[in-house]
């Protein structure tokens, strides 16, 4: 049954500008300029040198000229830099400018370029070694200068990049630039939450550097990347790996997309060579050849290295594999990890990994459930849009984000919905040693008008619009707000990389493609293309509604009917409930606006506490019937929107 008093309740207001409260995080308010998210920002490939660019830069507003749905790459390029002169202002990199953490608190413009500069001291090279400038994430559209000269360019607002700009180098002082353009919702391209017509469900728009520069020596001939697939029925490891090399001018950059079976040597007896001697043979072997090795060594917790292989390479992508003994398994309450160390000549990259499995089969009540290491898992999730009162998209510090995880664990959750954004790399890192899962959503975006009527007033009203939809027509994408032939590339291209970025994680269980319709486009192709690249976790094609009848969830909303299970008729999918709750309650001193929304307000702590506590346990007892796991909105409060288990600042757990 439609609840309509909720459904009124909760119909978006007139966005009204209205300056936000600046609330400050306790980090955020202990921040130190000189010492900003200091931690290696890569820990699933980390090398000893790592010098991190954070801290104060030189900025500027300028006016740009450029249409904001035109070509920005070109745009970026061909900037003239500003005289030193108008570089007035100093921001922290890396909070947005929109951030009150920046120090700025000033919104870009579509018609305007935000350039940042600031010097460094370039390190000593020596053997051929080269100097990588690496950024984690720059919204939306940046090039990049040293010292004057073009360095490269990146469209993308939620992927890291990097740049060998050693050949741009100067003994001593160098200046680095970075000139930046952002449309928001103005453009027809991923955008996440944000919109500059902020309110209700949409959140301030931020641009510019919002993730960790840093420097970083290597090795002329080195490992650029690697895919870790760790099979936990056999307990062996296999790496895919690219390098780059002195005679190989198309290595860097490209990702190994399948690593060959691996399994040990036996010995003239029968008997399996030990890893020790098998290394050693291969070793001598490729040495009489002239090939070059790369050595793989996996290192249990207590530091002892239990597996040790080595392989002969002469091209750029190869593979390498181990067996671990007695492979232990990572699960949420025993999130054991293994250490990788790679070595390739001078280079050494480390890295981890853990075993398990996830899977999709029929449980004891008759419904398909998911079973993580042969095992019933019930997912009790948390919706994390991860936006910071003080930070924006960007956590004050590396406290920060463990604070979110361990609050959600205490509070009985155990998955974690990343959703509409790519967190920094470090979040990851701290769900896979604490045993937090996480469903991962892709970017969304599209054309700039919401279309209210498609994408929230037909669903809520009318259940039946949810199986009775197509996305796959020119009308019905134009509806969907993926009208724009160039989003719907930029879309797939970013899902491919999001899988290859963040396929690594053990603490990943599988990939949401498409929330609640806007933006979606093709859903059954998207679905088969994720289940091509990684097959070995679950797919959640369209979360909410305009159900396309692929993946491995029928995935709905219910923030306004009563509680049901809607199992499948083909029985193949399992029953998700990817969000649901959404109560509100503002508490004074701790929300950015004198208003609060959400989908059932109460101005009583306690009553609202009863409330979701009373819905949490109505949903846990649902699971006998074939409800296969939720997610709960959500974690923190986010500007206008009240309804966080956590305040906007951090500072209440409303919950306890």
């Amino acid at each position: 049954m439609l609840h309509l008093k909720k459904v009124l309740g909760a119909k978006p207001k007139e966005h009204v500008t209205v300056t936000l409260a600046e609330l400050f995080t306790p980090w955020g308010e202990e921040i130190d300029p000189a010492h900003v998210l200091e931690e290696h920002p890569e820990p699933q490939f980390a090398r000893a040198s790592c010098q991190i660019l954070n801290g104060l830069w030189e900025c500027a507003f300028v006016p740009s000229g450029h249409d904001p749905a035109g070509d920005l790459s070109l745009t970026v390029k061909q900037a003239q830099q500003p005289d030193c002169g108008l570089f007035t202002s100093s921001i922290l990199v890396p909070f947005s400018p929109e951030s009150p953490l920046s120090g700025v608190k000033r919104q870009l413009q579509p018609d305007e370029l935000l350039w940042y500069r600031r010097s460094f001291e370039a390190p000593a090279l020596e053997g051929g070694q080269r100097l990588l400038l690496h950024f984690q994430a720059v919204d939306y559209t940046c090039s990049i200068w040293v010292n004057g000269e073009f360095a490269g360019q990146h469209a993308g607002g939620y992927t890291p990049f990097a740049f060998d700009i050693t050949e741009f180098l100067a003994p001593g002082e160098n200046m680095l630039a970075v000139c930046v353009a952002d449309p928001s919702e103005m453009g027809p391209h991923l955008r996440g939450k944000q919109r500059f017509d902020r309110g209700d469900i949409w959140y301030s728009a931020q641009s510019g550097i919002w993730q960790t520069v840093w420097l970083e020596v290597v090795p002329d001939e080195r490992v650029s990347s690697m895919v870790i697939d760790p099979d936990a029925l056999t307990g062996i490891v296999s790496i895919g790996v690219n390098l780059v090399l002195d005679d190989s001018s198309d290595a860097q950059g490209h990702q190994a997309e399948s690593v060959k079976d691996a399994h040990p040597a036996a010995q003239d007896d029968g008997t399996p060579a030990a890893p020790e001697q098998l290394a050693a043979d291969e070793a001598d072997q490729a040495l009489k050849q002239g090939f070059r090795l790369l050595k793989l060594e996996v290192i249990d917790a207590d530091g002892k290295v239990v597996a040790l292989t080595e392989e002969a390479v002469h091209e750029s992508t190869c593979a390498v594999a181990a067996k671990v003994p007695d492979a232990r398994l990572w699960s949420p309450e025993d999130p054991y990890l293994y250490s990788i160390r790679l070595t390739f000549g001078d280079d050494v990259v480390n890295s981890y990994f853990g075993f398990r499995t996830v899977e999709l089969k029929e449980g004891s009540n008759g419904h398909k459930q998911i079973y993580l290491n042969g095992n019933p898992l019930f997912v009790k999730g948390v919706l994390d849009q991860a936006y910071w009162s003080d930070g924006l998209m960007t956590a004050p510090s590396d406290e920060a984000l463990l604070f979110d995880i361990r609050e959600m664990r205490k509070a009985g959750f155990n998955l974690m919905r990343k959703h509409i954004k790519i967190e920094s790399a470090r979040w990851y890192y701290h769900c896979d040693r604490l045993g937090m899962l996480v469903l991962q959503d892709m970017v969304s975006g599209g054309d700039p008008d919401i279309k209210l009527w498609q994408w929230s007033y037909k669903p809520t009203l009318f259940k039946i619009s949810w199986n009775h939809y197509r996305d796959d027509t020119d009308k019905h994408r134009e509806e969907l707000g993926a009208s724009n032939e160039g989003y719907r590339k930029e879309w797939s291209d970013t899902c491919c990389e999001t899988l290859r970025l963040l396929g690594n994680h053990p603490c990943i269980i599988g990939w949401s493609l498409f929330n609640e319709g806007w933006g979606q486009f093709n859903a059954k192709d998207a679905c088969a293309m994720v289940r091509g690249l990684d097959p070995t976790r679950l797919v959640d094609a369209t979360s909410g509604w305009y159900d396309q009848k692929c993946g491995d969830f029928n995935s709905v909303h219910n923030y306004f009917r009563d509680m049901k299970v809607w199992a499948d008729r083909n029985r193949k999918r399992a029953f998700f409930i990817s969000e649901f709750g959404g109560f509100t309650h503002r508490v004074d001193g701790h929300s950015a606006l004198d208003k609060a929304y959400g989908y059932e307000p109460y101005d009583d702590v306690n009553l609202w506490r009863a409330a979701v506590k009373t819905l949490l346990a109505q949903m846990d007892s649902m699971a006998e019937k074939g409800l296969a796991g939720y997610i709960y909105t959500q974690v923190s409060d986010i500007e206008e929107e009240t309804n966080g288990i956590l305040t906007y600042d951090r500072r209440m757990n409303k919950l306890v």
